[in-house]
Formats: C-alpha cells, sequence, structure tokens
C-alpha cells in the first residue's frame, strides 16, 4: 500500500473528529455564524501564503524535472485558493491584509515553514500533504449530503475533481520523496492536530 494511503488511514481518528467538528458541519448545513466564517477567511488566507512559500521551499529543493511540474501546478493550486478568498473578502466584508495571525493559525504556519527550512524533501511534504487530502475529503463528504447555501460554494471548491487530483497529485510527490520514517509518520499527525485546532480556534 502506498505511503500517502497508510498514513490516511493510520490518522484516520483526526480526520474524523476534524469532519464531525461544529465548524465543519456548519459550513454544510449553513449554521456556522458568519463572523466565524469571516475570521476563518482571513487567517486562512495568511495561512495559504505561507503554504505558498512551504511549496516553493519543495520546489527548490526537487531532484527532477517532474518535480518541477508537480510543485509549480501546487502553487498555482493555491493561488487559486487565495483567489477564491478575495471573492470571499469582497462579499463578506473581510480584510485579507494586515492579518494578525491566531496562535494556532501562527503555529500551524511555523511547522509548516519549519519543517520546510531544514530541507528535508519527504519530511517536508508529509507536513503538507494532510492539508491537501484533508480538505478534499471534508468537501467530498459535505457534498454527498444537501448543502445549504450560505457556504455552498465553499463545499463545492473543495469536493471538485479538480481539487482531488490537487491532492492525489501531493500524495503521489510524497510516495516518491518520503520513507516510512518516524519523523514523517510525527509530520502527517501533527499537521492533522494542527488542521483540528485552526478550525477550533475560529468556531
Amino acid at each position: 500500500m502506498p505511503l500517502s494511503r497508510t498514513l490516511w488511514q493510520v490518522n484516520s481518528d483526526w480526520a474524523e473528529r476534524i469532519l464531525a467538528h461544529p465548524f465543519v458541519q456548519g459550513l454544510g448545513d449553513g449554521s456556522l455564524p458568519v463572523a466565524s466564517f469571516k475570521s476563518y477567511v482571513a487567517q486562512d488566507a495568511y495561512f495559504l501564503d505561507a503554504f505558498a512559500r512551504a511549496y516553493a521551499f519543495c520546489l527548490a529543493n526537487g531532484t527532477s524535472r517532474e518535480d518541477l511540474y508537480g510543485f509549480a501546478e501546487l502553487i498555482a493550486g493555491v493561488l487559486d485558493e487565495l483567489k477564491l478568498h478575495g471573492s470571499y473578502a469582497e462579499r463578506w466584508q473581510v480584510e485579507l491584509t494586515g492579518v494578525t495571525p491566531m496562535p494556532a493559525t501562527q503555529a500551524y504556519v511555523d511547522f509548516l515553514l519549519g519543517a520546510a527550512r531544514r530541507g528535508h524533501l519527504g519530511e517536508t511534504i508529509a507536513g503538507m500533504t494532510p492539508c491537501m487530502r484533508l480538505y478534499a475529503c471534508l468537501g467530498q463528504a459535505l457534498a454527498r449530503q444537501e448543502v445549504a447555501p450560505p457556504y455552498a460554494e465553499w463545499v463545492k471548491t473543495y469536493a471538485d475533481p479538480g481539487f482531488e487530483a490537487l491532492a492525489v497529485r501531493l500524495e503521489g510527490l510524497l510516495d516518491l520523496h518520503a520513507t516510512d520514517t518516524n519523523a514523517v509518520r510525527a509530520n502527517y499527525r501533527r499537521a492533522m492536530e494542527l488542521e483540528y485546532g485552526f478550525f477550533d480556534a475560529n468556531l
């Protein structure tokens, strides 16, 4: 079984906890307070800036032309997400510049960029893959139910086959560059914990 699938299955407890979180369920049924969503959009934009930079470290540390193509594609995906956040910001009157990160956001950013700066490509990817796989999982799970209008665009974005393809792309790079070490497992699990903390902090 590919390492990416093994790590996802090992961390299914966190995936289930996050899917059941009131923030995530509120996205699906529309019960999430608007103030919570606005906070999330600003914090997530701050996070995505760092996520793109972590991808840039991966691109710099890549070992093949295929790595260049892969990480460039993934960076483009983050830029598309940021454009979506820009549309949210305009609609909901959210300021995306000069965002002060919450402790949960800063912890996640520090974790990602700290791993990226150490230059171990497989370990860095292990810390980034959960975000992509988790969001694809959440979008697809919520889309299987009736989705309320307020946050339907969010659900549609992450349930989209195009986003699934990006998650698969990153998992392929994980399988290519990572080995099943304690550090890889620890980074993957830490990212899942930080994802939970990020949603929880914005509720």
